[in-house]
Order: C-alpha cells, then sequence, then structure tokens
C-alpha cells in the first residue's frame, strides 16, 4: 500500500495523508460500548478474538487508524477539498458487527464513514461492497435505516454465511439492503450483468449525496480465499462504473475504502486501476470483452435479486 500510495503521489499528484486515530465518538455511533471496552482491552497484547480474528500488539492502535483514515476521507470530500478519495488501510472492516470482532474486521471502517457522513449532514449514503465475502456487518448496522443503501455483490453460500437475495432489509429499512449472490466460479462477465442489472440502476433511483465503496480484491482469479475468477480489468471496471453514478448523483464524491484481497502482487494491480478510475478526469467503465463461457451465474443472481426487490425499485 506504501508503494501504490507513492504512485498516487506521483502519477496523479495526488494528496497523501497520514490518518488521525478515530474518536470513541465515532466508534459508539456503530459499535456497542461493551464491545468497545472489550477490543481496548487488547491493546498492547496478543488475543484470539475467533478462529480466524486475532490481535497482534499493534492491532488496537492500527484498526484505531484505519477507522480514522475512512473517517478522513470522508471529511475532505464532503468538504469539498477534495471530489474523490482512496483510503488505503488494514485491518479491513465490514464483517465487524456492532458487538463482534470477527473475519480479520475489528472496526467497521466503512460503517464509520457512512455514519460520520450522515452525522455531517449527507441526506443519503450508498455503500457498494464488491469484496468476494459479504459484508455482514455492513448490513447489519444499517439495515433499518432507509438512509444509508448497503449493496453487495459476493460469493454465495460462502462465509460469513448471509447475503441472500431476500435479505432485504427491516422494517423502514426494507429495500435499502440489496444482496446480489453470486456462485462461486462466477468471471468478468457475470459481475458486469449483477451491475449493469442490479447494482447500477438501484444507486441511480437512490441518489445518493456520497458513493462509498466497500472495495475487495479477493474476488480476483488469483486470490487463494474466495473462488471467483474475476480479472484487474474488471475490477477498475467495477470502480469506474461507481464513480460515474457518483459523476451523476453527487457531484463526483466517492470515497473508496480497502477491504480484503490476499495476493499481494494482484491487490497491487487492482489499487493501481481503482487508482486510474479515481484520477482521471474522464472515461467510462471499460469492461473486458465477453468471454465463451456464457454467464449463467450472474444471470441466476441478478434475477433472484429482481424477484426479492420487485417491490421496492424498477428493475
Amino acid at each position: 500500500m506504501d508503494v501504490i500510495a507513492d504512485e498516487w503521489r506521483r502519477d496523479h499528484s495526488g494528496d497523501v495523508v497520514s490518518p488521525r486515530e478515530v474518536t470513541r465518538e465515532q466508534l459508539a455511533r456503530v459499535h456497542d460500548a461493551a464491545y468497545l471496552r472489550r477490543i481496548g482491552e487488547t491493546a498492547g497484547i496478543s488475543v484470539a478474538l475467533d478462529s480466524d480474528t486475532y490481535t497482534s500488539p499493534e492491532t488496537y492502535e492500527v484498526a484505531r487508524l484505519a477507522a480514522g483514515a475512512a473517517i478522513e476521507g470522508v471529511e475532505r470530500v464532503l468538504a469539498g477539498s477534495h471530489r474523490r478519495a482512496l483510503v488505503l488501510v488494514r485491518p479491513p472492516g465490514h464483517h465487524a458487527e456492532r458487538d463482534r470482532a470477527m473475519g480479520f474486521c475489528f472496526y467497521n471502517n466503512v460503517a464509520i464513514a457512512a455514519a460520520h457522513a450522515r452525522a455531517l449532514g449527507a441526506g443519503r449514503v450508498a455503500i457498494v461492497d464488491y469484496d468476494v465475502h459479504h459484508g455482514n456487518g455492513t448490513q447489519h448496522i444499517f439495515e433499518q435505516d432507509p438512509q444509508v443503501l448497503y449493496v453487495s455483490t459476493h460469493q454465495y453460500p460462502f462465509y460469513p454465511g448471509t447475503g441472500a437475495a431476500d435479505e432485504i432489509g427491516i422494517g423502514p429499512g426494507r429495500g435499502f439492503t440489496v444482496n446480489v449472490p453470486i456462485e462461486g466460479g462466477a468471471g468478468d462477465e457475470d459481475y458486469r450483468l449483477a451491475f449493469g442489472g442490479i447494482v447500477l440502476p438501484v444507486l441511480r433511483q437512490f441518489r445518493p449525496a456520497l458513493v462509498l465503496v466497500s472495495a475487495g480484491f479477493d474476488a480476483h482469479h488469483r486470490d487463494p480465499l474466495g473462488e471467483m475468477r474475476l480479472t484487474t480489468t474488471a475490477h477498475t471496471a467495477m470502480t469506474m462504473a461507481l464513480r460515474e453514478v457518483a459523476d451523476e448523483c453527487c457531484d463526483g464524491k466517492i470515497v473508496v475504502v480497502t477491504e480484503g484481497g490476499y495476493d499481494l502482487p494482484t491487490l497491487a494491480d487492482c489499487l493501481r486501476g481503482v487508482t486510474n478510475a479515481l484520477g482521471i478526469e474522464r472515461g467510462g467503465a471499460e469492461w473486458p470483452a465477453a468471454g465463451a463461457i456464457a454467464p449463467s451465474r450472474g444471470r441466476g443472481a441478478v434475477a433472484a435479486a429482481r424477484n426479492a426487490l420487485a417491490t421496492c425499485w424498477a428493475l
């Protein structure tokens, strides 16, 4: 990530800013007080929080900086000093629940960013998550809130087990959770259909004041954790398509926050694509050419999402 930040500064004359730590007030908008106390008690020690989520002595401080970086990105974009921001952070955040760490996540960075945007006066905030894993924490935090739209494309069934098409929100938030669960083995064309058929139409109808992206790169065909077959070009296209919606709906206000991605050369390549999508002044999403394999997984995912959301959106 340091290399990508240096390239951003060099190739796009972009600002690179060191984050400040998130405050307890900012954390408490999305996390329970008892949970914040438990995570605070891990400072300086190594602890297993579940079967795959561990702290090191530095985790508490670094996680606070990661959440603070997401806050910083939102503040700069909403203040108008920048139209677009890329938040390069680890640990990721979208699995973190109000009261539980899981899936390598401690604080839900993008949820903290969304809640902060709302506190600053942003009317409607959209979160789009294209990590290979469903962002269970983000969904659950906002599933009753009609002012925060959560849209996820993810491998399903897969960890963490949530994200079925019929999970569309609760009460006043019904319709503002949009899941596009895609069978393992899906490729670029499947995702192009998911974006064109569900993700982008819903975003345009919602008309957010800010677009946040949970940008995971573990749906890439080289990633060791996922089972998808996406290319680097497809990840760039997804980011550019979301930037286009931001340009149309909210004067270009978009903040991209990193999530998963566990093959380091692939992570670097995908981040270069994201910086290009954010850094150029004009351009459209350029998806890879359709291959010989029919996008049956994408068609099935779009059909399931349309059926679940039929009374909520014009799809």
